[in-house]
């Protein structure tokens, strides 16, 4: 019997989050990982991360000198279960749907007319060059030139989504994702929320690419060797931090809210998982 494609999807995207933590790691700015672990509650099983948004140099000059350091430095707390996820905090939610399709479902979290009418609707082609920042940009993470040993799939050429249906060997799913940001600070919202929803399109786009041209290293380990692998990574990460002149852990959590907010839903496309 083959293994059900949002298994054999979940053990793919756990060893992308390891490895990427890795790099994404060490302070500074950008996006940091705290935790990447499993966790049950209430019957529910899954994979909890915990990020930091560090925004310090994304704002204007001024702004650094109104703003306490702690309200530039954003936490984003997820609960991943399939085919559901959720991440979530006070100013960051996203909810991802994993859906057998190539992407052409609308409204797939079932918002309301009002709602739906205020989402941006972005579409992201893991094999498309034009939507990787230039200094993200690796030859072996692009799926346009990637060829899997294990497995016969890619590379992926321009109409990779109109071919794909009729590839009955190679199994499909679209991460349907619906980011909501909110950040209610007077002069520091719109920039605030722009560069989350920039930032969470950014990781989004080149996490499915490393993924895809990663399937070789996972597309054979069981959630053993993944957890085993979280174990190790944690270790890894908590010697990168300790070695970081003792610096206590960033970013804190503002009291007061003022302003509106966004929402933004994003279709990640992917081959094979």
């Amino acid at each position: 019997t083959s293994t059900p494609r949002y298994q054999v999807y979940q053990v793919g995207q756990l060893y992308s989050v390891a490895e990427a933590s890795k790099n994404e790691t060490g302070g500074g700015e950008g996006v940091e990982v705290l935790k990447n672990e499993p966790y049950e509650k209430d019957g529910e099983k899954g994979q909890y991360t915990h990020k930091i948004y560090h925004l310090q140099s994304k704002v204007p000059s001024f702004v650094r000198m109104l703003a306490p350091a702690s309200a530039l430095n954003i936490h984003e707390k997820a609960w991943n279960a399939y085919p559901y996820c959720r991440t979530d905090n006070f100013l960051i939610k996203i909810e991802t749907w994993h859906k057998t399709d190539l992407g052409h479902q609308e409204n797939v979290h079932g918002l309301d007319a009002d709602t739906w009418k205020k989402v941006d609707v972005v579409h992201i082609d893991i094999a498309d060059r034009s939507q990787v920042d230039s200094k993200d940009y690796k030859p072996e993470e692009d799926p346009s030139k990637f060829k899997s040993v294990k497995t016969g799939r890619g590379p992926l050429g321009p109409d990779w989504k109109k071919e794909l249906p009729k590839k009955t060997d190679c199994p499909h799913m679209c991460a349907y994702k619906l980011v909501t940001v909110k950040f209610k600070w007077w002069g520091l919202q719109n920039k605030v929320e722009n560069f989350i929803q920039k930032q969470e399109k950014r990781l989004f786009t080149n996490f499915h690419r490393q993924l895809f041209c990663w399937i070789d290293k996972w597309i054979e380990l069981t959630m053993e060797d993944i957890r085993r692998m979280e174990d190790d990574t944690r270790k890894e990460l908590d010697e990168v931090r300790r070695g970081e002149d003792g610096e206590e852990e960033r970013g804190g959590e503002m009291g007061e809210e003022r302003g509106g907010e966004m929402g933004e839903e994003r279709g990640g496309r992917r081959e094979g998982g």
